[in-house]
């Protein structure tokens, strides 16, 4: 018997939302994976080791496992008004030269459009960067332990009840800059598994999308049971925020987006660079 695909994301609302069926058997002739939870700078870490057929990772970790894994062309997150934020406390100064800041990762593409933000709006150079678990960045931050924190995700909508205040939208600053959507997480699969099983898993993951879209109410037990304790009306903002048209299907836009992330990233040094055809799916002439 053949061993079962193996498959990591996060629990996070919109990736529980957008894999539910395909991860309960529900998408007609798709086998469905075999899932291990884990936060993002795990998952990152495990595509590196190379060891799953399928995972949800940060764009910024791309360039750095491309050879061995396919950027899948659905099921990941991009979008607008949804990038990170820079929070600090009430009062404190705004400017970060020299200060502390938590991050939620070094891989994480959070971290990188910090650093692409910090370039030009910290000209005097940001102090020590230190990376804590997400949920561990705003309570640092409110009691003082670190000067500013990056935070992602559903902190968008809960920042305001640790008392802290937004010094800077990495998304918007993104936006600005590039008028794209902005890259948040990649699905990427094993390239050993060959072009036709490739296209075979992009068709499952887009039936998942659109059986979630279609029936809201069949994953959101699922959804709940993995939200670590969030309110039911935050998850569904968090679904709303990232499960979108990209998520469906990339596009030019969205690689277009993806390009342009990876080279603004490789031109300051932060990653390796990324020749275009390493981002391409594989066509139904590569089988």
């Amino acid at each position: 018997m053949a061993e079962p695909l193996r498959i990591a994301y996060s629990p996070c609302p919109n990736d529980t939302f957008t894999f539910h069926a395909w991860a309960h058997g529900l998408v007609p002739g798709a086998e469905a994976p075999e899932v291990t939870f884990a936060d993002i700078d795990v998952t990152n870490s495990l595509a590196e080791d190379g060891e799953l057929d399928i995972l949800k990772i940060s764009y910024a970790a791309l360039p750095w496992v491309l050879d061995e894994y396919a950027l899948l062309p659905c099921g990941g997150a991009l979008g607008r008004g949804c990038g990170p934020l820079v929070l600090t406390r009430p009062g404190a100064d705004g400017d970060l030269t020299g200060k502390v800041v938590a991050v939620p990762s070094e891989r994480s593409t959070a971290y990188l459009l910090f650093r692409l933000w910090a370039a030009t709006a910290v000209p005097g150079g940001l102090g020590e960067v230190v990376v804590l678990p997400f949920h561990e960045i705003m309570p640092a931050v409110r009691d003082g332990r670190v000067e500013a924190g990056l935070v992602i995700h559903e902190a968008r909508f809960t920042y305001q009840n640790y008392g802290l205040v937004k010094l800077a939208d990495m998304g918007e600053a993104w936006e600005a800059a590039t008028g794209l959507p902005i890259p948040l997480g990649a699905i990427i699969a094993k390239r050993s598994l060959g072009a036709a099983r490739l296209r075979e898993l992009a068709a499952a993951v887009r039936a998942s999308v659109r059986a979630a879209w279609a029936d809201p109410a069949a994953s959101r037990e699922y959804v709940l049971a993995h939200a670590q304790e969030l309110d039911p009306a935050v998850a569904d903002q968090h679904i709303a925020l990232y499960v979108n048209e990209f998520t469906a299907e990339l596009g030019e836009e969205g690689y277009a987006a993806v390009r342009a992330l990876l080279a603004r990233a490789a031109a300051e040094g932060l990653v390796p660079a990324v020749p275009p055809e390493a981002l391409a799916f594989p066509s139904t002439d590569q089988d």
